[in-house]
């Protein structure tokens, strides 16, 4: 998978483009969030800057050294300042219990890691802290074979639903979960009608 996110990456032009995700710009400024963020399969960058815009310290992580790069382009062009690693999240030796606020931001994983990986991942959340998720549901499979632009796994293990949200995030009130159909247009490959699943959850303190 390194290669393959190294290859797309290493072009010129932003594969997802450079404006936030809609759903997490509009998350970060409704709940008002400050402090620590920390942004999982960041890719470009386009979250970590904005996050970085609006004053949150920005810790980001990805496998890719491609994808390092052109965040860092994209911080340096915006004039901001974030804390990019690359590598898997078993190497970053994060603490527990230290960040305000994570985001997964169409962030696939393989389904052997899938669920240990969520619930590592919560557990760097402060208690009262957020997570923020948005990522295409297993629904989606249907949309992408009429219409491949919109992109996404092709493997359901990799996709989420609401029950699995619930299921691995027991420990966060839920302020919002649903299931939706959105008409993405993000960069090159994510384009067109897709089926997301969205959720904002409060770490039980």
């Amino acid at each position: 998978m390194e290669d393959f996110w190294n290859n797309r990456y290493k072009e010129k032009e932003f594969a997802y483009g450079t404006s936030p995700n809609v759903f997490f710009k509009n998350t970060i400024d409704k709940l008002n969030i400050e402090g620590t963020l920390l942004l999982p399969a960041e890719g470009e960058g386009r979250n970590a800057v904005y996050a970085a815009k609006k004053g949150l310290n920005v810790l980001a992580f990805d496998i890719s050294e491609e994808g390092k790069n052109k965040a860092m382009e994209l911080a340096r062009s915006e004039h901001v300042e974030i804390d990019y690693r690359v590598g898997e999240l078993n190497q970053l030796n994060l603490k527990k219990n230290s960040f305000d606020a994570l985001a997964l931001i169409y962030a696939h994983f393989a389904a052997n890691e899938k669920d240990k990986l969520h619930k590592d991942l919560a557990k760097l959340i402060k208690p009262n802290g957020y997570l923020i998720l948005e990522g295409f549901s297993v629904n989606n499979l249907e949309l992408r074979e009429k219409n491949p632009n919109v992109g996404g796994p092709a493997n359901r293990e990799m996709l989420y639903s609401k029950q699995e949200i619930k299921q691995t995030f027991i420990d966060f009130e839920i302020i919002e979960l649903e299931e939706t159909q959105i008409e993405l247009k993000e960069g090159s490959f994510h384009n067109g009608l897709a089926s997301v699943i969205r959720f904002i959850g409060k770490k039980n303190a």
